[in-house]
């Protein structure tokens, strides 16, 4: 094992989920960058590092220093010092005000700021504000040096010690040696699997209770990533087995104890007059069972409930609303007139095309002229605005519509203080996972109406459960199928073609025709990386000459896969070079974020109200106060660089993130490296997406696995079952295991 100091020059590459990371590193004394290799998860270009690790030598890459340990060091010179303090690491100081301030002070930087911050006054451009910065930021740095190197010598990086000690004080040590598994659910990057290693390292036996039980969560947590609101009782032992590499007992008992400490439930699947089968239980979290049990009911309830529609002659009430709207109603758009007057709930599905859209503007206007309180909703705030451009009436995200406060603690719309309103329309009703639809139902007054709109085609959710698709197959609701496409849809090829596709035949791949609707192409392209590079001349080139399109505004690449040549990451990469090229960005691991990149939110941040799937730009860097500023639909959010890990990259994004979103042009690489994911309903959601533009490129025989592949992977969801019995749950009693 050899030691070696350093100032980390650049991050070459760093795996988000291993933190794998390649980078070069300016040793003392020589002259050549050092290639370093590891773990190194958290560290920043400018950080000065003592290093400990092997030299190994690579044909393909040449001499390396595998990183085994490291921790951020004080440098001892001038220059180290200017630019250990302009690397991001102390607020208040970027690389200019850390060249002012080591010119004043040479060596005895460090000394002034720990012990005689007044003295910073003495430099141009620092008042008594930025004085109060620095050293609130560096008391912190000092404060939090215990922990850093207690949990640099677990394994654990100085950004997370960073996070764990703004999440636990002075009680970060006692917390971690206690139970490190905590980090795992309170602390955002750090997963079970870095939990896990610090437990090791701390000495915790790998088959004790508590670390089986912890990874039963992580198990469960991972489960409801995947779309499903509960996990079956045997495939859990399982994973959770496999995971932990313990005996199936260990975990057994560890999930006995979950539940009797009241952290998972349990629920009884054997039905009334069978012979009851061993072990045939579903686990679930407690929100996601509250959620899914109180939605049935909440669903159940309203449609039973008293209505506040009077009765009318619906044939005349749907013509005085075609004569005020200026518009014809086809039979199947009548009938979904005619049920929203006499349903308390009903679901109306369909494809693009299908006049969805038309159908809410003449329930609203009925409702309007019958005196209701109407309001408009959609998951997203996108589709909220699409919604409200459409039928002229506000629309709001769900979140906000129910009135989400971080501060106060959640949703304040609730059945204490339902909403405002005798008819609630929410579109895009594909998109609601369990918990969400949970909570507008709380919300919604018994009297009230529900109408949900949606493409059950569409893929699901991103969160836990198949709501729509559930609510439909339960048979308990009034349902509206509309499968007519209106003559303006007809002369688009982008609907004809998805039509197509959701009936499981191949769309029309030929050239347009003269005259003919020119917003539907297909590149025909084997090979992923040529693949990639004839995406990037569609960006750059090809499309803004002949569309008129934004390379960055207008076209949006749309991929089923994170991984792989036209995976998210490197499409990415390569599109953030080609579009936004040049400037001094800010690094968050392999990422890089300049000013005017096109970026996502990729989690839930109700503080800053700005949620998992918003696009926007970058319209501001601040190095000194290391701050990045994000245009969200004209709304400007602030982010402290350490925060930078809720931002992807969007000039690519997955298919599944665009749900409810459109765009003005769309590109969809289609793949047979993409074989794991290519399915009917996936391929039928990325191009609904384009509003007047699609393009493919790729293969016919990646296209043509997708259109048959019409088995999408099934999600655990007991709402169907909950709505058709009208039970309630077979809840385990404790000790019943």
């Amino acid at each position: 094992m050899d030691t070696i100091y350093g100032f980390l020059e650049r991050i070459s590459y760093q795996n988000e989920e291993t933190q794998f990371t390649v980078a070069k590193l300016k040793e003392k004394g020589k002259q050549d960058l050092t290639t370093i290799v590891g773990s190194l998860a958290g560290v920043s270009p400018g950080e000065s590092l003592k290093l400990t690790g092997r030299w190994v030598y690579s044909k393909k890459f040449g001499e390396q220093f595998q990183v085994e340990k490291y921790e951020s060091v004080v440098p001892a010179t001038v220059n180290g010092i200017e630019k250990y303090l302009g690397s991001g690491l102390i607020k208040g100081i970027g690389p200019v005000m850390a060249r002012r301030i080591v010119r004043v002070f040479g060596l005895d930087t460090i000394d002034v700021i720990e012990n005689n911050p007044g003295e910073l006054a003495r430099v141009e451009g620092i008042g008594p504000k930025r004085i109060a910065t620095i050293a609130g930021a560096w008391a912190e740095q000092k404060e939090i040096k215990e922990i850093m190197v207690f949990l640099q010598g677990h394994g654990v990086s100085a950004g997370y010690s960073a996070k764990i000690f703004k999440k636990y004080g002075r009680a970060s040590i006692e917390t971690v040696r206690n139970n490190p598994y905590r980090l795992a659910a309170d602390i955002h990057g750090i997963g079970f699997v870095t939990a896990d290693r610090i437990a090791r390292n701390l000495g915790f036996d790998p088959s004790s209770v508590m670390r089986a039980g912890e990874g039963v969560i992580y198990a469960l947590n991972e489960f409801m990533n995947g779309g499903h609101v509960y996990c079956p009782y045997g495939l859990l032992v399982e994973k959770a087995s496999q995971l932990l590499k313990v005996d199936r007992e260990v975990v057994a008992e560890a999930v006995a104890g979950l539940f009797a400490d009241g952290r998972i439930v349990l629920e009884d699947l054997n039905r009334p007059g069978e012979d009851p089968r061993p072990n045939h239980k579903a686990v679930y979290l407690p929100p996601f069972y509250t959620a899914e049990t109180g939605l049935a009911r909440g669903l159940l309830s309203l449609k039973e409930g008293p209505s506040c529609l009077r009765p009318v002659d619906a044939e005349k009430t749907a013509a005085r609303a075609e004569g005020k709207l200026g518009i014809r109603l086809a039979g199947k758009q009548k009938e979904a007139v005619a049920l929203a007057l006499e349903n308390k709930v009903l679901v109306i599905t369909g494809g693009p095309g299908t006049g969805k859209t038309t159908i809410i503007r003449a329930i609203l206007e009925i409702y309007q002229a019958l005196g209701l309180r109407v309001l408009l909703a959609a998951p997203t705030g996108r589709a909220a605005k699409r919604m409200q451009e459409a039928a002229g009436h506000e629309a709001r995200t769900i979140h906000r519509l129910l009135e989400f406060s971080y501060q106060a603690g959640g949703f304040q719309r609730n059945r204490e203080y339902p909403l405002e309103a005798d008819a609630v329309i929410v579109d895009e009703a594909s998109m609601i996972d369990t918990i969400l639809m949970y909570h507008l139902v709380k919300a919604i007054p018994e009297h009230a109406t529900l109408i949900l709109v949606g493409d059950v085609n569409q893929l699901p959710s991103v969160g836990p459960g198949s709501v729509l698709k559930d609510i439909i197959e339960s048979g308990r609701f009034r349902v509206v199928t509309l499968t007519e496409i209106f003559r303006q849809a007809v002369e688009s090829r982008i609907v004809s073609n998805a039509h197509r596709i959701i009936r499981g035949e191949f769309p029309d791949l030929s050239p347009p025709r003269d005259g003919g609707p020119e917003d539907f192409y297909f590149i025909e392209e084997e090979d992923p990386e040529k693949a990639v590079n004839k995406i990037l001349a569609l960006c750059t080139e090809r499309i803004p000459r002949h569309f008129g399109f934004h390379p960055v505004d207008g076209i949006q690449v749309l991929t089923p896969m994170h991984r792989g040549e036209a995976g998210v990451a490197n499409l990415n990469s390569r599109l953030q070079e080609a579009l936004n090229p040049g400037g001094d960005g800010v690094s968050r691991g392999y990422r890089t974020f300049k000013v005017k990149d096109k970026v996502m939110q990729v989690v839930n941040n109700y503080e800053k109200d700005v949620y998992n799937g918003d696009i926007g730009r970058i319209t501001f860097i601040d190095r000194e106060e290391q701050e990045v500023r994000v245009e969200f639909d004209g709304r400007e959010v602030s982010y402290d660089f350490p925060e930078l890990d809720e931002l992807a990259p969007a000039y690519a994004v997955s298919i599944h993130k665009s749900q409810g979103s459109e765009y003005p042009a769309v590109i969809i690489p289609v793949l047979t490296q993409h074989y794991v994911l290519l399915q009917r309903n996936l391929i039928y959601t990325g191009i609904t997406r384009g509003k007047r533009l699609v393009v493919l490129v790729g293969s016919k025989k990646a296209l043509a696995i997708a259109i048959r592949n019409n088995k999408p992977q099934e999600r655990h969801t007991r709402l169907r079952e909950r709505l058709v019995t009208q039970q309630g749950a077979g809840i385990l009693e404790e000790g019943k295991i």
